[in-house]
């Protein structure tokens, strides 16, 4: 239900959040009586807001500011992209390079956070193929979700073997879709995602043929530009447990283990993969040159596939994306 911003009473006043002025929002959607719902996204490829979700931390910390919290699932970084777009959530979370694409495209939002250095995307064909290399994709067809970081995988892919995106034939799936055409045979390749990626790896032979980190853009944060100018305040209070959710999967490996499992419905052994082999979260929170110096790479073959409207309206994004002094 949209909740109507309003005026919060002078009576409430003392009970806001620090910093902010009388008869302020205190969030990203304020009712009449002064409460207000922050918006917030998870997402299997976001360990860290399994954690924040199920912890509950910011519900305890917001209870008394009259602040309530919701979550809504993303099931990949381009259904990220469109709640944040659709004045759904606040803050959602996606690949560095979704983010990037998506401001260019004109999406007022700012990539506040980094959570992740994934190894989350390869290149995937069914048990039995015949395919054991790039080469071998040409004329074939390949499931990939457009406007996320498998998609882009998949450009770049291509774009180093000397292939164009013509050479192949894109079949856009969401990424629990792409898995299962691949595993029925529909496709002869998937631009995989974990942890589908790994589940299909373990539960159905299927085989990874290309791995690149570099090739993998930052698990991000990105927030509305109007949520971070009316409300500062909520966006370090997600970046500052953002940062508490972290340090509680390093100090509780197993116990991350066992809620990841638990939460994306998968093995133990498979989140045992994802979080410890493919999922780097002991990185810098502050965006900026790691992650641009990854977009500038991404960047041309973002241009040449007409993924952004205009090589300029890309280097603008990229110049505009990141605002760091939260993480900082």
């Amino acid at each position: 239900m949209r909740i109507m911003r309003a005026l919060v009473a002078a009576a409430a006043a003392a009970t806001l959040l620090a910093g902010c002025v009388e008869g302020e929002d205190t969030g990203g959607k304020a009712d009449e009586a002064g409460a207000t719902t922050l918006r917030l996204d998870y997402a299997y490829y976001n360990p860290l807001s399994l954690v924040l979700r199920d912890q509950k931390w910011l519900e305890t910390d917001l209870a008394a500011q009259h602040v309530t919290v919701s979550w809504q699932l993303s099931a990949g970084s381009n259904k990220a992209n469109e709640a944040l777009r659709a004045d759904a959530v606040d803050i959602g979370s996606t690949a560095g390079a979704a983010a990037l694409v998506a401001r260019a495209n004109g999406a007022p939002i700012k990539t506040i956070a980094v959570f992740s250095q994934p190894e989350w995307a390869a290149i995937v064909v069914p048990k039995g193929s015949a395919i054991t290399g790039v080469a071998g994709l040409k004329g074939k067809k390949i499931a990939a979700t457009k406007g996320t970081d498998p998609y882009f995988f998949l450009l770049q892919t291509l774009d180093q073997a000397g292939l164009e995106p013509g050479d192949v034939t894109v079949v856009n799936l969401q990424h629990a879709d792409g898995k299962a055409a691949l595993e029925r045979g529909d496709v002869d390749a998937w631009a995989g995602l974990d942890p589908l990626m790994a589940t299909s790896e373990q539960e159905s032979g299927s085989k990874l043929i290309y791995r690149n980190v570099a090739f993998n853009s930052y698990g991000v944060l990105n927030a509305q530009e109007a949520f971070l100018g009316e409300h500062p305040e909520l966006a370090q209070a997600v970046v500052d447990a953002y940062e508490k959710a972290r340090q509680w999967i390093e100090d509780n490996p197993a116990d991350a283990v066992k809620l990841y499992a638990r939460e994306a419905k998968i093995s133990e052994a498979i989140a045992t993969t994802v979080l410890t082999e493919r999922t780097k979260i002991d990185v810098d929170p502050v965006p900026g040159a790691a992650q641009r110096a990854v977009f500038e790479k991404i960047l041309p073959v973002l241009v040449a596939d007409a993924n952004v409207k205009t090589e300029e309206s890309a280097r603008a994004a990229l110049d505009t994306l990141f605002e760091p002094k939260y993480a900082q």
